[in-house]
């Protein structure tokens, strides 16, 4: 059983070239595409299609890594990387657009930069990270549909009204679900350190 496990993480630390982590590379390169749709030319109607394009490759890249058993270290690194720095992203642009108030675009980085500051002790036990719990997913899904909502809802008409409604919604949602996260993180991070020896 033992000799299993070792070739098993032997083999998700050997995969780096794999379709999966090439989408999750793509996904990081769209960043800075983003933020220069958003703050140059303002053209949103790219801008919110990068968004679609990023959300579907988030999907693949987890159902590809399983289906083609290609699940790697890099992969979990790359996955959610890709999703922090696009929260980041959009959180930015759209407080230097005036199109969310500035505590919303302060108080999701904050909470990255703690979970950040936890990663040094989890090195002390010989840990890099932790494995990304479900309400840590409902947390990241419920933002990335917020803000391509909430971009759309920079407009007039009745599909902007709904746009902004339903981003809201999904926002504050989000919001409260990425921080929930982070604390329940927080603590998984507390108790493994005083129930694991340092390493």
């Amino acid at each position: 059983m033992a000799g299993e496990a070792t070739t098993g993480a032997d083999h998700s630390a050997a995969l780096v070239w794999t379709l999966p982590n090439a989408l999750s590379a793509l996904r990081l390169l769209g960043v800075p595409v983003f933020l220069y749709l958003v703050l140059g030319p303002e053209e949103d109607g790219w801008a919110l299609a990068l968004l679609v394009a990023s959300g579907i490759t988030d999907f693949l890249d987890g159902w590809l890594a399983r289906k083609l058993d290609q699940q790697s270290v890099v992969g979990q690194i790359l996955d959610p990387v890709a999703d922090r720095l696009y929260i980041l992203a959009v959180v930015v642009a759209l407080g230097l657009r005036d199109i969310i108030p500035w505590w919303v675009a302060i108080i999701l980085p904050l909470r990255d930069a703690l979970m950040w500051g936890l990663v040094p002790m989890l090195r002390t036990r010989g840990y890099s990270a932790l494995p990304v719990h479900f309400l840590g997913k409902a947390a990241t899904f419920n933002l990335l549909y917020a803000f391509p909502l909430l971009l759309l809802g920079d407009g007039e008409g009745t599909v902007a009204t709904l746009a902004e409604v339903f981003g809201w919604a999904f926002a504050v949602w989000g919001i409260a679900l990425y921080w929930w996260a982070g604390v329940l993180y927080a603590w998984q991070v507390r108790r493994l350190l005083a129930t694991t020896e340092r390493t």
